[in-house]
């Protein structure tokens, strides 16, 4: 392992990041001046809530953003020490982190698998407890294609999907896998809710896929409309 990465695993380095990641992300909050889609949401949001706020993998850094002062926020947050970093910064935007791995496709072949299923478990409770949780819908490694493991994670809790797009006009997008974007300060934001998409408790292989693409359909959708929204094209897989 080499120094910088070891350094870097300390915790009172681990909480300086995080803290400094925090800092950065209210500036972009503060900074961005946001449309909403709809349009003043605050009922319609708490009559849906408690949800699942679905997002893509790369656009996960600013979701905190849509967090008022009277929600409960939860997500799943990996026991990796580099997820240290990201506790210590969503846990100071008020958002209750759980450590475990999340719900993911295996969970449906297996419900005991090790790892997703202490995962699925962790977020069907928040759910039934009153919080909103936060949730990648992605395929591991796999940019942009839905997982089972979201639709598992609403059947179990009763709680619908709610696709959720959260970007800003000015942003960097990294070289990663999933094209994670970082937005930056004194642009155009746009925060854009999908409809509401209910899994029953008795449903069918085929129709978890059906579901999943329902899924993976209006994620889609929302991006395009929030990229939109700011004057830039959703540039996934190319420099932004």
């Amino acid at each position: 392992m080499g120094l910088i990465k070891t350094i870097g695993r300390k915790p009172p380095v681990q909480k300086a990041l995080g803290l400094t990641a925090y800092g950065y992300l209210n500036l972009v909050r503060r900074t961005n001046r946001f449309t909403v889609v709809p349009a003043a949401p605050d009922a319609w949001l708490d009559e849906t809530g408690p949800f699942i706020a679905a997002m893509w993998h790369g656009q996960h850094i600013m979701i905190s953003f849509m967090k008022r002062p009277h929600d409960r926020i939860a997500t799943i947050i990996s026991k990796s020490p580099d997820g240290n970093i990201n506790t210590y910064a969503l846990e100071r935007m008020g958002v209750r982190v759980m450590r475990a791995s999340g719900a993911r496709g295996r969970v449906v072949r297996d419900a005991k698998a090790k790892g997703g299923a202490e995962g699925l478990r962790a977020m069907v409770r928040a759910l039934k407890g009153g919080d909103t949780v936060c949730f990648s819908a992605d395929v591991p490694k796999v940019s942009r294609v839905c997982d089972a493991g979201i639709i598992m994670l609403a059947r179990f809790s009763g709680r619908p999907i709610l696709p959720v797009a959260v970007v800003t006009s000015r942003h960097i997008r990294f070289n990663s896998w999933d094209r994670a974007c970082l937005g930056l300060p004194f642009g155009r934001g746009a925060m854009v809710f999908g409809e509401p998409i209910w899994v029953p408790r008795e449903v069918e292989p085929d129709l978890v896929d059906s579901l999943r693409m329902k899924v993976q359909t209006e994620l889609n959708r929302v991006h395009d409309h929030a990229y939109t929204l700011v004057g830039r094209p959703d540039r996934v897989g190319n420099p932004a």
